[in-house]
């Protein structure tokens, strides 16, 4: 229920010739199969239960798996019913929809797959697809600029992902090593448990591979470039993949390769290099926001400033790993609805420029609004749940006695603040240009867009304690 009903839908829009809107509508409605799966797999944790399969455990969804499997498949669903291909005038052909179905369904998988499977080499290897799947999709609308960033994504993402190939052969063969060669040596599980008895230098350096690796697929800085150009000149729908989840999966893979290192090393060395390279990606992404000309860049720069906070969050311990779960969550919901509402903005105002959208609470009123709470949100004010998340950030850093480094956090997050909040205020108020007419097209694709903000509001209210128990058993396989 998890993995086949993206795969379906991917080999129903490829066999169905031309392509017809009944097929979105079907991809549309197996997309909610994932999600009722996570959720059976969440309530069968809460009572116990580490679901497994295949053989040698080859799929393990513990609490770590769930959580990111709950996010992708959440995600995953509202592009299958916002995204091209369900018959309203969107400004994509049957072609463009037809491609948008068979990868965005294909992108999805290897997301779901990579976060379940047990096996850290299936892992990369499905990493690694999701650069393909996803880079397929940037230039929907063929220009110059989409086909540039398509291009700059696959060769950036590709270099860091091989690098993530040498750190896992590295730990593999001092695994080898150390215990034979065994069935299930690449398991996550088996890994964890032999790390004790690994060579912590060639543990260290296998480290060092792996978080560069994935983290270019995270955005974390330096390795960012390619993010605000694929981000910004992808359909909305994929852009709130990537951003969303696709930056969470690529942590996944750290925070497994993490705990295996701490186990063999202990935490000092993988918290300096987390801590490190979180405030490095905070301080330019706050610094970059400040610069911004264009909406959808200024998001994909928000993005590498969060994924910053979390990589900070994991290097604070235990309380950082519970904040890094929570503001995950947060992140995915505010910034996947942000995006498919600057969709909305591009569709009626024809550019992605900020200076050339102006009244848009005017024009648009309602994606207007929901587009003004999300920037509060993202920018971490109350009542919303990544002010929650980023104050428990905050006091994490506080227990773990780094006061220097939450003194910078909050400056950077100040910063940060002015450069997201500054730009879209222009964007809301002003005198619309005189061929931009007013008024919403269908306010029915804005409801699951203000639900997703409404939990974020709910989130920083109180957190449920269902979710509060798979937070907190997610922050203690990160925070070991």
């Amino acid at each position: 229920m998890l993995l086949a009903p993206p795969v379906l839908s991917a080999l129903l829009a490829l066999a169905v010739t031309p392509y017809r809107v009944g097929v979105g509508w079907v991809n549309a409605g197996l997309s909610l199969l994932p999600v009722l799966s996570a959720l059976t797999l969440w309530s069968r944790l809460l009572s116990g239960e580490i679901v497994t399969a295949g053989r040698g455990e080859f799929f393990r969804a513990d609490a770590l798996s769930t959580l990111l499997a709950l996010c992708v498949s959440v995600v995953g669903a509202l592009a299958a019913w916002l995204g091209p291909g369900l018959g309203a005038d969107d400004g994509y052909d049957a072609g463009q929809a037809r491609r948008f179905r068979v990868f965005a369904n294909l992108f999805a998988f290897t997301m779901l797959l990579a976060v379940t499977t047990n096996n850290v080499g299936f892992m990369w290897v499905a990493i690694e697809a999701t650069t393909i799947t996803s880079a397929v999709l940037i230039p929907l609308h063929v220009n110059k600029a989409s086909v540039e960033a398509s291009w700059k994504y696959i060769l950036i993402a590709s270099v860091g992902i091989a690098l993530a190939f040498a750190g896992t052969v590295l730990a593999y063969f001092d695994f080898v090593n150390v215990a034979g060669r065994q069935e299930a040596a690449l398991n996550w599980t088996v890994l964890r448990a032999a790390a004790p008895s690994l060579h912590p230098d060639v543990v260290r350096i296998a480290f060092v591979f792996l978080l560069v690796g994935y983290g270019t697929k995270a955005g974390l800085a330096p390795m960012h470039t390619w993010l605000p150009d694929a981000h910004s000149e992808a359909p909305a729908p994929l852009s709130a993949m990537m951003s969303g989840v696709l930056l969470a999966v690529a942590l996944y893979a750290v925070i497994r390769w993490e705990t295996v290192v701490q186990a063999a090393v202990g935490p000092a060395f993988t918290d300096r290099l987390l801590l490190g390279l979180g405030l490095l990606s905070l301080a330019i992404a706050a610094f970059s926001l400040l610069a911004q000309r264009n909406y959808k860049r200024l998001l994909a720069y928000s993005s590498v400033e969060h994924t910053g906070l979390m990589c900070v969050g994991l290097g604070l311990g235990p309380l950082g790993a519970f904040a890094t779960m929570l503001h995950l969550v947060n992140h995915t919901l505010v910034k996947s609805a942000l995006f498919f509402l600057s969709g909305r903005v591009l569709r009626r105002y024809h550019s992605t420029e900020i200076a050339r959208v102006s009244g848009l609470l005017r024009v648009l009123p309602w994606t207007g609004g929901l587009f003004a709470a999300g920037t509060l949100a993202i920018a971490g004010l109350p009542p919303f749940g990544l002010f929650i998340s980023e104050f428990a950030l905050v006091r994490a850093g506080v227990a773990a006695g780094r006061p220097w480094t939450v003194a910078l956090v909050l400056m950077l997050l100040a910063v940060a603040f002015v450069g997201v909040v500054g730009h879209v205020n222009r964007m809301l108020y002003g005198t619309p240009s005189s061929g931009v007419g007013a008024g919403e097209e269908s306010v029915w694709p804005l409801v699951p867009l203000a639900l997703c903000l409404a939990a974020v509001v709910v989130l920083g209210l109180t957190i449920p304690a269902p979710l509060e128990r798979l937070l907190a058993q997610a922050a203690e396989i990160a925070g070991k």
